[in-house]
């Protein structure tokens, strides 16, 4: 996915753009926190961000990047030497953003890492503390801050307080009360709303997603989520047939998933199903595709090993069996008829 500013001058989400011109406006400080749900673009949000305090397509005002200027065409294809984007390794290489001292020769050797660790912290702030290679002032964009280790966070602590001048600092998070109470204290806070169900749904669209808003209902609303579905191959159509096949005990259904992405669809089944068998409204699942539970002991059981594996979604777990086993599991717990 693109996460800049393009050459029309175009927000890499149209829900930015309105955002991205009040921050501009109103924001003065050296280091800014901002949050928003995941899946919704916060990542984008503070690239287009930096980007527009790097553009030198305009004489300085606080507005957007051009897109055009030499500046934004580095931004663009992920090379200013002013823009640092730190990310725990497995998302920089799930965004295909490189790191310098990265060694592609190593890649699959060992697991990528899913925290910013503290040796990446001292080398963002030997970065910073050299000079701006093209004269707008460094940026540092650290993203998804809750994975900042413990020890990185503390030596990060005074370049937040105190950076080089012409330093920026962004840290984009999911959940601010994740971080460090004296990481919050030391950054302006921005919140990211989420887009408009109908701004999101025609965006989707716009991608090519067939019946957008049921893969949006299935990722609760967060349009980069339900894309990131749709590229994985879970249709619409296998998504409102995905409760019945788990009623009855089809794992085939869930063939090829990952581990996390398997566990996270049952969570969410089990959550409708019992909403649905209480007299409420399935919120992931299009209504009137959702069994009732057999009963409140049944679906409770099936919650507590789904959120069992959950926790531990990382362990080398035969993927097949173990769904298979959730799945059985839950083909007890439903029931298809009314």
């Amino acid at each position: 996915m693109n996460l800049a500013i393009d050459d029309q001058g175009r927000p890499p989400l149209p829900w930015l753009e309105q955002p991205l011109a009040e921050t501009l406006a109103r924001q003065r400080g050296h280091a800014l926190l901002l949050h928003g749900a995941a899946g919704i673009g916060t990542l984008a949000f503070g690239v287009a961000l930096a980007q527009s305090w790097l553009c030198e397509g305009h004489d300085g005002a606080p507005r957007p990047a051009c897109g055009r200027c030499q500046s934004c065409h580095l931004v663009q294809t992920r090379l200013h030497p002013d823009l640092l984007l730190l990310m725990p390794e497995a998302a920089r290489q799930a965004h295909a953003w490189p790191l310098a001292g990265d060694k592609p020769e190593d890649e699959g050797k060992k697991k990528p890492s899913r925290q910013i660790r503290i040796d990446e912290i001292r080398q963002a702030i030997d970065w910073v503390a050299r000079t701006s290679s093209r004269g707008r002032g460094k940026v540092v964009v650290l993203h998804p801050a809750e994975a900042i280790n413990l020890q990185a966070a503390n030596a990060l602590l005074k370049t937040l307080e105190e950076p080089p001048p012409g330093t920026r600092l962004l840290l984009a998070a999911g959940d601010p009360q994740h971080l460090l109470p004296t990481v919050r204290s030391r950054c302006h806070r921005v919140a990211l709303a989420a887009p408009t169900l109908e701004d999101a749904r025609d965006w989707l669209a716009g991608q090519g997603v067939a019946e957008p808003e049921v893969l949006l209902a299935a990722a609760a609303g967060r349009p980069l989520d339900a894309l990131a579905l749709a590229a994985d191959g879970v249709a619409a159509s296998a998504w409102r047939a995905l409760p019945a096949a788990v009623a009855r005990g089809q794992a085939q259904a869930l063939a090829g998933w990952s581990v996390p992405r398997a566990v996270d669809a049952l969570q969410k089944l089990c959550h409708d199903a019992t909403a649905f068998s209480a007299g409420g409204v399935p919120r992931y699942f299009p209504a009137g595709s959702v069994p009732r539970g057999r009963s409140a002991q049944a679906l409770l059981g099936w919650h507590e090993a789904l959120q069992c594996i959950a926790r531990h979604d990382e362990h080398p777990w035969h993927e097949a069996l173990l769904i298979e086993a959730l799945v059985a599991q839950g083909s007890g717990a439903l029931t298809l008829r009314p």
